[in-house]
Parts: C-alpha cells; structure tokens; sequence
C-alpha cells in the first residue's frame, strides 16, 4: 500500500476519528474540576486554545457552555465549524497559534475555563513560546478561572522507540492510527515523532505518514516553567485517567500529568 506524506491535521475526520472516543470523559472531567477548584465554581464561558477538530468545542457547547477557541490549521477550524453547525450548535472559532494568539473583536477576556489536552502544549519547542503561552492564556481568565493543560512527561533514560497503536471506526471509516515516540535529546529537549494512519473508506485503502517533533519535559522542567509565569497558580494534579476523586503526586513517577492551574 503507497504512503503518503501529509500532515495528519490536514485530514480532519481521520484525526478526530482517531481521538473521538476520550471526549466525554475528558469534557465530563473539565466540569468536574471547574466545580472543585473554580473560585467561584460560576460562569460558563470557555476557551479551547488549539481545539484541533472541535470535538471538545462541540461536546461543550453541548453542555451549555460558551465556547470560543482557535486552531493553527485551516482545515481543523472549518471542519469544527461545520460539525458545529450541522448539530445546531455555535461557537467562536478562529486561525490563530498558541504563543502569540489574541482574542478576535467581540471576544471578550475574562474565561472560566480554559483548557489544552492531550499533550498539544508541546508543539511550542521553545520555552519563551511555552511561557508567552501560558501568560496568554492567564490573561484570558477571570481571577479564579482554571487552565486544565495536560502533558505527557519525558522518561531521558530511555533508549528505545515507543509505539502505540488504535484502532477506531465510525460509519464506513476505520482509521489504524501506529505513532511512534524516538528518545528525546537531552540538549535541544526535542522527540522525534511518526504517525502512520492506514485508512479503510469503503472499498478505498490508504495510507498516510506524519513527522514532527515534541519539546520535552520531566516534571522538574514543567515546574520551572510553571514558575516564570506566577499568575498561575497549581491547585492540583492528576492523570489521563480523568478521575476528579484521584489526585496525583506532581512527578515523573507516571507519564501523563494534568495540571489544573488557577488564575491569581
């Protein structure tokens, strides 16, 4: 079977095919947190910086909340607007990148909730993006208002490639997603990564390939950067198992951490 070289977020359905089955739970685990650790535990209004698809924005506003976001890619942006529409839903969705976005006219600051999942933060490969990230994302919030980030911690001992594969189907589409992780440099603090999706639409078989790469960071990393921006504040950490009753030691004990922070 040929394979192509595409960028995986320029295929929207095969990406959110592929990460679809984690939306409830991660958007029941959002709410959760806003009412545990908000302060006030008030408000509805959201914003999703890189919302990819839109499969959290629709999954929210599903839930009452009111939802602006933005992504870098064009494609991720018009089909989150069009599954938005198709199910009668709004939000505000915009072009934009993490480490220097600016809220549209007739976007107004002062978030309850905001938040960046599985691992999406790590695309900044310098810490002063990372940073002005973090401080624009503060800025956007209430005082009190939460940024759910989540970040998948790097093991530098390793010395072996990791793999991970899923398998996930909707209508006529099945996408087999293999993404392979390389041992991050210690020096530049940089992974190599490589996604193979093979796609199964109908009769049609193809295959389509990502590279790109990952900043790095052990939770003593993550901390010192948490440090450069005091407008945030730790309120608690857990794991991708979303469990709002199982808080988790902030370290390098287990790989997947999400952090809520709050604003000062």
């Amino acid at each position: 079977m040929p394979t192509e070289n595409r960028d995986w977020y320029d295929t929207p359905l095969y990406y959110d095919i592929v990460f679809d089955d984690g939306t409830v739970k991660e958007a029941a685990f959002l709410e959760a947190a806003f009412q545990k650790h908000a302060v006030p535990a008030k408000g509805r209004r959201l914003f999703e910086p890189a919302c990819g698809s839109g499969r959290l924005a629709l999954e929210m506003a599903r839930r009452g909340w009111e939802v602006s976001g933005f992504d870098g890619n064009a494609h991720m942006i018009d089909f989150a607007r069009e599954r938005l529409a198709a199910s009668g839903l709004k939000a505000r969705l915009w072009e934009d990148w993490m480490q220097s976005f600016e809220l549209p006219k007739g976007v107004k600051g002062g978030f309850d909730l905001a938040h960046c999942l599985v691992s999406t933060f790590k695309y900044l490969h310098s810490e002063k993006d990372a940073a002005e990230c973090l401080r624009r994302v503060a800025a956007s919030l209430r005082k009190g208002g939460l940024f759910v980030l989540g970040v998948h911690l790097t093991d530098y001992d390793r010395q072996t490639a990791e793999h991970e594969r899923w398998v996930a189907k909707r209508g006529k589409v099945e996408v087999v997603c293999n993404t392979h992780t390389w041992p991050a440099d210690r020096k530049t603090r940089l992974e190599k990564l490589r996604t193979r999706l093979q796609i199964t639409d109908g009769s049609r078989k193809h295959m389509q390939e990502t590279h790109w790469q990952f900043r790095t960071y052990s939770a003593a990393q993550l901390k010192a950067l948490l440090r450069k921006v005091p407008e945030l504040e730790l309120v608690e950490c857990y794991d991708f198992t979303y469990d709002i009753d199982d808080p988790r030691r902030f370290d390098d004990s287990y790989a997947d951490v999400l952090l809520v922070l709050r604003q000062r």
